[in-house]
Protein backbone atom coordinates (compact mmCIF):
# COMPACT_ATOMS: atom_id res chain seq x y z
CA UNK A 1 0.00 0.00 0.00
CA UNK A 2 1.32 3.23 -1.01
CA UNK A 3 0.14 7.16 0.32
CA UNK A 4 -0.30 10.03 -1.86
CA UNK A 5 -1.28 13.55 -1.80
CA UNK A 6 -3.73 14.73 -3.58
CA UNK A 7 -4.02 18.76 -3.98
CA UNK A 8 -8.08 20.48 -4.12
CA UNK A 9 -8.92 23.96 -3.86
CA UNK A 10 -11.64 23.66 -1.24
CA UNK A 11 -13.88 26.40 -2.94
CA UNK A 12 -14.31 24.13 -5.60
CA UNK A 13 -14.26 20.71 -3.72
CA UNK A 14 -13.45 19.95 -0.42
CA UNK A 15 -12.63 17.15 1.70
CA UNK A 16 -16.05 17.76 3.50
CA UNK A 17 -17.53 17.51 0.29
CA UNK A 18 -15.79 13.76 -0.06
CA UNK A 19 -16.49 12.71 2.87
CA UNK A 20 -20.65 13.46 2.37
CA UNK A 21 -20.60 11.28 -0.45
CA UNK A 22 -19.74 7.45 -0.14
CA UNK A 23 -17.26 7.89 -3.52
CA UNK A 24 -16.39 10.03 -5.84
CA UNK A 25 -14.38 10.31 -9.04
CA UNK A 26 -10.70 12.39 -8.59
CA UNK A 27 -10.68 14.36 -11.78
CA UNK A 28 -9.65 17.67 -13.25
CA UNK A 29 -5.61 16.68 -13.00
CA UNK A 30 -3.89 17.59 -16.61
CA UNK A 31 -0.27 17.91 -15.44
CA UNK A 32 1.64 14.90 -17.10
CA UNK A 33 3.81 14.79 -14.13
CA UNK A 34 0.57 14.53 -11.42
CA UNK A 35 -0.82 11.98 -14.37
CA UNK A 36 2.04 9.46 -14.28
CA UNK A 37 1.82 9.30 -10.41
CA UNK A 38 -2.32 9.52 -10.64
CA UNK A 39 -2.26 6.30 -13.44
CA UNK A 40 0.05 4.50 -10.51
CA UNK A 41 -3.01 4.76 -7.52
CA UNK A 42 -3.67 1.35 -6.86
CA UNK A 43 -7.22 -0.07 -5.06
CA UNK A 44 -5.63 0.51 -1.82
CA UNK A 45 -3.53 3.21 -1.73
CA UNK A 46 -4.39 5.97 0.82
CA UNK A 47 -4.23 9.57 -0.26
CA UNK A 48 -3.82 12.88 2.07
CA UNK A 49 -5.76 15.76 1.23
CA UNK A 50 -4.71 18.93 1.09
CA UNK A 51 -6.18 21.96 0.69
CA UNK A 52 -4.90 24.94 -1.64
CA UNK A 53 -6.04 28.46 -1.39
CA UNK A 54 -5.80 30.05 1.77
CA UNK A 55 -5.78 26.80 4.10
CA UNK A 56 -2.20 25.26 2.52
CA UNK A 57 -2.85 22.15 5.42
CA UNK A 58 -3.80 18.40 5.16
CA UNK A 59 -6.77 18.50 6.11
CA UNK A 60 -8.01 14.62 5.66
CA UNK A 61 -7.43 11.06 4.89
CA UNK A 62 -8.98 9.29 1.64
CA UNK A 63 -8.50 5.76 -0.08
CA UNK A 64 -8.25 4.90 -3.51
CA UNK A 65 -11.22 2.16 -4.74
CA UNK A 66 -11.03 2.39 -8.01
CA UNK A 67 -7.51 2.37 -10.20
CA UNK A 68 -7.14 5.27 -12.98
CA UNK A 69 -9.30 4.86 -15.60
CA UNK A 70 -10.11 7.59 -18.82
CA UNK A 71 -12.19 10.49 -17.69
CA UNK A 72 -15.53 9.98 -19.26
CA UNK A 73 -15.56 14.21 -19.99
CA UNK A 74 -12.05 13.34 -21.95
CA UNK A 75 -11.56 9.90 -23.07
CA UNK A 76 -8.52 8.51 -24.69
CA UNK A 77 -5.54 7.08 -24.38
CA UNK A 78 -1.82 7.96 -24.46
CA UNK A 79 1.12 6.17 -26.58
CA UNK A 80 1.38 3.68 -24.31
CA UNK A 81 -2.19 2.57 -23.42
CA UNK A 82 -2.82 4.17 -20.33
CA UNK A 83 -5.92 6.88 -20.19
CA UNK A 84 -4.29 10.23 -21.40
CA UNK A 85 -6.81 12.10 -18.61
CA UNK A 86 -6.83 9.78 -16.05
CA UNK A 87 -9.45 9.78 -12.59
CA UNK A 88 -9.96 7.73 -9.68
CA UNK A 89 -12.47 7.05 -7.43
CA UNK A 90 -11.95 7.66 -4.11
CA UNK A 91 -14.19 7.54 -0.73
CA UNK A 92 -13.02 9.88 2.77
CA UNK A 93 -12.02 8.23 5.45
CA UNK A 94 -11.62 10.74 8.03
CA UNK A 95 -10.56 14.35 8.81
CA UNK A 96 -7.36 14.79 10.56
CA UNK A 97 -7.18 15.74 13.83
CA UNK A 98 -4.61 18.34 13.32
CA UNK A 99 -4.78 19.82 9.95
CA UNK A 100 -0.51 20.31 9.30
CA UNK A 101 0.44 23.72 7.46
CA UNK A 102 2.41 24.20 4.26
CA UNK A 103 4.67 26.53 6.74
CA UNK A 104 4.77 23.84 8.99
CA UNK A 105 5.79 21.18 6.36
CA UNK A 106 8.43 23.64 4.89
CA UNK A 107 10.00 24.53 8.51
CA UNK A 108 10.62 21.15 8.91
CA UNK A 109 14.33 19.82 7.00
CA UNK A 110 12.99 16.48 6.96
CA UNK A 111 10.44 17.46 3.83
CA UNK A 112 13.74 19.77 2.03
CA UNK A 113 13.12 17.18 -0.92
CA UNK A 114 9.03 16.64 -0.47
CA UNK A 115 7.69 17.26 -3.85
CA UNK A 116 4.81 19.54 -2.15
CA UNK A 117 7.88 21.83 -1.00
CA UNK A 118 9.64 21.54 -4.24
CA UNK A 119 7.40 21.37 -6.88
CA UNK A 120 4.26 23.78 -5.72
CA UNK A 121 2.39 23.00 -8.81
CA UNK A 122 1.96 19.33 -8.73
CA UNK A 123 -1.54 18.51 -7.98
CA UNK A 124 -0.70 14.50 -7.43
CA UNK A 125 2.50 13.01 -5.61
CA UNK A 126 3.89 9.76 -3.82
CA UNK A 127 4.44 10.53 -0.28
CA UNK A 128 7.75 8.46 0.68
CA UNK A 129 7.09 5.74 3.70
CA UNK A 130 9.37 7.88 5.87
CA UNK A 131 7.39 10.85 5.08
CA UNK A 132 3.95 9.91 5.47
CA UNK A 133 5.16 8.45 9.31
CA UNK A 134 5.96 12.01 10.17
CA UNK A 135 2.97 13.23 8.74
CA UNK A 136 0.58 10.49 10.25
CA UNK A 137 2.10 11.78 13.69
CA UNK A 138 1.74 15.60 13.02
CA UNK A 139 -2.37 15.66 11.64
CA UNK A 140 -3.10 12.64 14.42
CA UNK A 141 -3.81 9.95 11.62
Amino acid sequence: MSTLLFKTEPSEYSFADLAKVKRATWNGVTSNAALSHLRAAAVGDEVLIYHTGDEKAIVGLAKVVKKAYEDPAQPGLNARGEPQFAVVDLTAIRAVKMPVTLAQIKADTRFAKFPLVTQGRLSVMPVPADLDKVLRALTGL
